[in-house]
């Protein structure tokens, strides 16, 4: 289990973002990933479809991310601003797929 340790206030761009507020400010705007998970209900070819139909990519990238969830568990399927990552994994439930939002980097 990871542990919280202080962290020296973040320096962005030259300035240094001092205050809690300033800091979870750029928590929420920073890359923000769709992560999609591997169950025993859905086909590959359907998590194929809804990448396809969702994301627009195109079968190669769609079946690389299948094939990523289905042998490590799991795939980064999209990146952004956590608002458009948020909009990402409501659609992946709409679809019946298991999805979550985490932060970029904390995989």
């Amino acid at each position: 289990m990871p542990v919280d340790l202080p962290r020296a206030a973040p320096d962005v761009g030259g300035v240094t973002v001092t205050s809690l507020d300033e800091q979870e400010s750029m928590q929420s705007t920073g890359p923000w990933c769709t992560v999609v998970w591997n169950d025993p209900v859905n086909l590959m070819s359907y998590v194929v479809f809804v990448l396809r139909r969702h994301f627009g990519y195109s079968r190669a990238v769609a079946e690389r991310l299948m094939k990523q969830v289905h042998h490590e568990g799991r795939a980064i399927v999209s990146r952004g601003s956590r608002e458009r990552a948020e909009r990402d994994v409501q659609a992946m439930h709409s679809y019946g797929l298991n999805a979550t939002l985490e932060k970029a980097g904390e995989s």
